[in-house]
């Protein structure tokens, strides 16, 4: 008897390869790179590699080329792939899939859902790079965006198509904030990036954090931190990608971003395996130029048309305050919000610290006013701070200064108006009106 199961394992990846006269060979492995020969392809470009004994192939994108070598950097674990094994070009760009349809549904990096309701029919496609704005055509911030949180609506208030970050150690509440954000930020369309985190924060997101209501209007966009840091950079444009998408049709769209430490930490794992030397903290040079240019995918649309409000939370490691990603994101950003580990500690939610946190676009949106009595809740936050250590230790005497005793006075009510349950929503108008009733007392 003839045994054909070896003959038709080696068919079928000829059966289902992409239709293209060329083809490839993978030469070398090193580390988290393949090396192949014979095929030329541009960055950036989508390929597949033959894996014979499963019958099927591996997915894989080229990040980098030396003269006739070509990089890759599969998908998923390339265990299986042996020397010599077949590689063809099946796209020369990664594109995403775009329409109505991702309303409600979780996908992952691809695309591809992930929430057990069924396939997605997309509308269109569009290359997961996006197209830049011109910036003469960019439309102006000229619109208060109503957060719900008092901190934010009262000392830091944003704008419809600002970029805001942010910024925390580990544990301080960012992930909390973000929830905030979703849940009473006012948006057409919430699309949510979970890149490089906990896998477990998708499912509190969806019923915990967004719920059946919330997410109606949302997508989510999950790459968790075991996947390839190719699928995970796949995660972050494609997460920008939708948000332009519904932008482009006139919607206020509220896009948030969890990571975007993460997103550096995936160029930087794909930055040293392909050999670019490293910088600041291990970082190359192209973590530097990924991160201004996402970021400025977000913003107004074209001549005001749409607009997307990105909120994006950045890890300061250590706490410490200039780690490269933290500059280069308070470079890139129109504002950061601060979050210091000593509120967390005392119990202060959401842990805003005024000292360090701005928004650039602030003044523009606010009256004389209402900009005089935010700045005069900072002076009294900040001249407690300066000098809290006198204060705790008693070595301050009363009436020695007539603004510090005001600071003094004031400080539990400050604290009252900065605080807030993650449950409740306060209105701007109503931040606004009790920041002026605070104010009053000066």
């Amino acid at each position: 008897m003839i045994d054909f199961s070896s003959q038709v394992k080696q068919l079928i990846p000829q059966l289902r390869a992409p239709k293209t006269n060329t083809s490839g060979k993978i030469v070398r492995v090193v580390g988290l790179t393949l090396e192949a020969l014979g095929i030329a392809a541009p960055l950036g470009a989508h390929c597949q590699i033959e894996h014979l004994e499963l019958g099927s192939f591996i997915d894989a994108q080229v990040v980098g080329f030396n003269g006739d070598i070509l990089y890759l950097m599969p998908f998923t674990e390339p265990a299986g792939i042996g020397p010599g094994a077949r590689i063809w070009v099946r796209s020369s760009n990664s594109k995403g899939g775009l329409g109505t349809q991702l309303l409600g549904r979780v996908v992952d990096g691809l695309g591809s859902p992930i929430d057990g309701k069924g396939p997605i029919q997309y509308d269109d496609y569009r290359s997961l790079e996006g197209s830049a704005i011109n910036p003469m055509e960019r439309g102006s911030i000229d619109k208060i965006l109503d957060t719900g949180i008092k901190a934010i609506n009262t000392c830091l208030t944003l704008g419809q198509g600002q970029r805001i970050g942010l910024i925390a150690g580990s544990g301080v509440g960012k992930s909390v904030l973000m929830g905030m954000l979703t849940r009473n930020t006012e948006a057409d369309v919430v699309v949510i990036g979970l890149i490089g985190e906990r896998g477990r924060e998708v499912q509190e997101f969806v019923h915990q954090t967004l719920g059946e209501q919330g997410l109606k209007k949302a997508i989510i966009v999950a790459s968790p931190a075991n996947e390839s840091p190719v699928i995970r950079l796949k995660a972050a444009n494609l997460t920008h990608l939708i948000a332009e998408y519904f932008r482009d049709r006139g919607q206020n769209v509220l896009l948030l971003c969890d990571s975007l430490t993460r997103v550096a930490h995936a160029q930087r794992e794909i930055g040293l395996a392909i050999g670019e030397p490293p910088t600041a903290k291990g970082y190359p040079p192209s973590v530097f130029a990924l991160l201004p240019k996402l970021i400025e995918r977000a913003g107004v649309g074209r001549n005001g048309v749409g607009a997307i409000t990105a909120v994006y939370t950045v890890l300061a490691e250590g706490d410490d305050r200039s780690d490269p990603v933290v500059d280069i994101a308070r470079a890139s950003l129109d504002g950061q919000v601060m979050l210091a580990r000593e509120l967390a500690d005392a119990a202060h939610y959401p842990a805003i610290d005024l000292a360090g946190s701005i928004s650039r676009v602030m003044n523009s949106l606010l009256t004389p006013e209402l900009q005089k009595s935010a700045n005069r809740l900072r002076h009294f936050w900040a001249l407690y701070q300066q000098n809290k250590d006198l204060i705790q230790v008693g070595a301050y005497d009363s009436g020695s200064d007539a603004e510090i005793d005001l600071a003094i006075h004031l400080r539990p009510k400050i604290n009252a108006l900065l605080q807030q349950d993650g449950t409740t929503a306060v209105s701007f108008e109503k931040s606004q009106e009790l920041l002026q009733q605070l104010m009053e007392q000066t």
